[in-house]
């Protein structure tokens, strides 16, 4: 039995290792969409910024309808699990967007709890250096926009561009698609409402903070099946 938990154990640990952003393999990039930070259940495990967790789920749904985010066939057979997917070598494909975290690594002082990024780790020398870095390589790659997801990855991006400004840059801002971030969208906290309710308003205004950002509906398909034919 020992040996059981302890597997158990090992097994829910908080791996902590930096999350690349997802980008496209080719062509244009038009939108940086920014959460908090990785998750356990999703990021951390499986490599993918928001993929395998609950709220990721809602942000995935969205961008497939606007066609900024193709999934493989294989993710249909495959229970919504960062883990999951790693086991799988299940991966989402982005088109016209890249995801990324304000903070890239699953924040945890004990390898095992999870914990909210503290405003040294967002607003240090390194974390600000690596975000204007990779905003400088997705200008060079036709970035128009940045659509932030909750207050923690806004007060990061605003202490990012106070630095090195980006007058050009178009902002748009959403809840955390989190429960606790869907409810602040909500009259009255939210209730009496329905959580499918503001799961599906959360879906639609994420799609159109993403084009007033400045994504090109139907650029991404275009761009992918390109890649299809060489």
């Amino acid at each position: 039995m020992s040996s059981v938990r302890s597997a158990e154990t090992t097994a829910a640990r908080i791996v902590g290792a930096p999350v690349a952003p997802l980008l496209p393999a080719t062509g244009p990039v038009y939108v940086l969409l920014v959460g908090e930070a990785p998750g356990p259940r999703g990021a951390d495990r499986s490599g993918v910024p928001f993929f395998g967790d609950a709220a990721g789920k809602h942000l995935y749904d969205a961008l497939q309808t606007l066609g900024a985010v193709a999934m493989p066939d294989a993710a249909r057979d495959v229970p919504w699990d960062g883990a999951r997917f790693a086991a799988a070598g299940v991966r989402p494909v982005a088109l016209g967007v890249a995801l990324g975290n304000a903070f890239s690594c699953c924040p945890t002082d004990n390898g095992s709890t999870f914990r909210a990024p503290s405003r040294s780790e967002l607003e240090g020398d390194a974390n600000v250096a690596r975000l204007h870095a990779e905003l400088s390589a997705l200008e060079a790659r036709g970035l128009r926009g940045v659509v932030t997801m909750g207050r923690v990855a806004a007060r990061t991006l605003d202490v990012v561009l106070r630095a090195a400004p980006r007058p050009a840059l178009i902002r748009r801002a959403v809840p955390h698609p989190s429960a606790q971030g869907l409810l602040s969208m909500a009259p009255n906290r939210g209730r009496g409402a329905r959580m499918a309710d503001l799961q599906a308003n959360w879906r639609a205004l994420l799609c159109q903070a993403t084009v007033e950002a400045g994504f090109v509906v139907g650029a991404g398909e275009a761009w992918a099946e390109r890649g299809t034919a060489t």
